[in-house]
């Protein structure tokens, strides 16, 4: 079987099996999500084979172009009318939950007799929030109402807030472990750096995307367009070393501020997406080594409970500042468990900053990331379904009787 053939087996295996088992889960009443996570475990090197792992980072394009329309779709929320209603709620709250998680893991690791360095760059990147899963929830049950747009909102934020962040933590690391020199600096500069160009690239897109689809008016036509906005502004900040996801949120967020046609568009992209969003989550269960788990050991264990208390409690501490309905202080920490994106970003920078320590790092990411990814989708199915946000079909007969 030649490569391309290989490649084409390989695409029409992983959607087959990620309908069947997204079908499969919902007998179980899981998310969707679970159900492709699943489907790609089995598929790949950890059971069956039949997606080898130098194949799964082949598929790295499907996966970047999944998180740009992803990206894309929480900044269609950031309507500058909502914002104005709630003013810099979702600032405060994404900034509590995101030092929640620092603080929670960075303290009990060093409580615990961990090295400072190892347990400042863990505590870092904890505080990343990978809105991927939650997302398809939201999509998949069609949930509406309050906490459900400040979630929209605050995972957006959340990438800044994560970066920043880590970028402080690995100064800190770096002033500890060297002398004080010009590379300190630059640590402080770069994550203020990577979030002005990411804002400044989507937001120049956005106004270029709108020209286009003043002259493409018909469905088929503006498919394209948006297709090719959204991987420009990934490729391009990637070239000038900024946040692709930022920059693709910011080409939606200023999109749907200039653009009055917007609900469209979003119907446009969502008649897109589904199949990229499906192989994106098969590839992300296949590329995860369950024997990595063997590994993790006390500390990844302490990162993965340390990180969702932090989130929890960061996430009500911010709800209760800004004085928020209940239900969202109370439900939003539960619907930010799930972690990758920038995580694995930052866990490729970590092991740079802290090279003794990269297998450990590596290993603690891998597994803490694939544990959320399973365990995230069904906490936030359930905090939406408590909050009333979501609305199952038992509930709709009960309300109706």
């Amino acid at each position: 079987m030649t490569l391309e053939n290989k490649i084409i087996f390989e695409v029409a295996i992983m959607l087959f099996c990620g309908l069947i088992f997204g079908r499969l889960v919902k007998f179980i009443k899981l998310p969707n999500v679970t159900g492709y996570l699943i489907a790609g475990l089995l598929l790949g090197p950890s059971f069956m084979n039949i997606i080898p792992i130098e194949m799964v980072n082949g598929f790295n394009v499907i996966s970047d172009i999944a998180l740009g329309f992803i990206a894309f779709s929480i900044g269609s929320e950031f309507k500058l009318s909502y914002f104005k209603q709630v003013g810099i709620t979702p600032v405060v709250i994404a900034t509590t939950e995101s030092l929640g998680a620092i603080i929670f893991v960075t303290g009990t690791l060093l409580l615990l007799g961990f090295d400072s360095n190892l347990s400042i760059i863990l505590g870092a990147i904890a505080a990343a929030t990978a809105p991927a899963q939650t997302i398809m929830v939201i999509n998949q049950y069609k949930a509406k109402g309050s906490l459900t747009s400040m979630l929209m909102s605050v995972v957006a934020i959340d990438d800044a807030t994560a970066l920043i962040g880590f970028g402080i933590a690995t100064t800190i690391v770096r002033m500890r472990s060297s002398s004080l020199g010009s590379n300190i600096l630059m640590s402080i500069l770069t994550p203020f750096y990577e979030i002005l160009i990411s804002f400044i690239i989507g937001a120049v897109l956005a106004i270029l995307l709108k020209l286009f689809f003043n002259w493409f008016k018909k469905p088929r036509n503006r498919i394209s367009v948006i297709i090719a906005f959204v991987l420009l502004t990934y490729w391009l900040t990637e070239t000038m070393h900024g946040s692709s996801l930022l920059a693709c949120m910011a080409l939606g967020g200023m999109l749907v501020n200039i653009f009055d046609d917007i609900e469209n568009i979003l119907k446009v992209t969502d008649a897109f997406t589904p199949p990229i969003f499906m192989l994106f989550f098969v590839i992300s269960g296949a590329g995860f080594d369950i024997h990595a788990l063997a590994g993790i050991g006390v500390i990844g264990l302490i990162y993965v409970v340390m990180r969702v208390v932090g989130k929890i409690i960061g996430a009500w501490s911010g709800g209760e500042i800004m004085k928020v309905e209940k239900k969202i202080s109370k439900y939003l920490g539960p619907t930010l468990m799930p972690q990758a994106g920038v995580a694995l970003g930052l866990l490729m920078v970590a092991g740079k900053v802290v090279p003794e320590y990269a297998p450990q790092i590596r290993v603690v990411i891998l597994s803490s990331t694939f544990i959320y990814s399973i365990i995230g989708p069904i906490a936030a199915k359930i905090a939406l379904v408590k909050s009333g946000e979501i609305v199952l079909p038992d509930n709709k007969k009960k309300a109706a009787v």
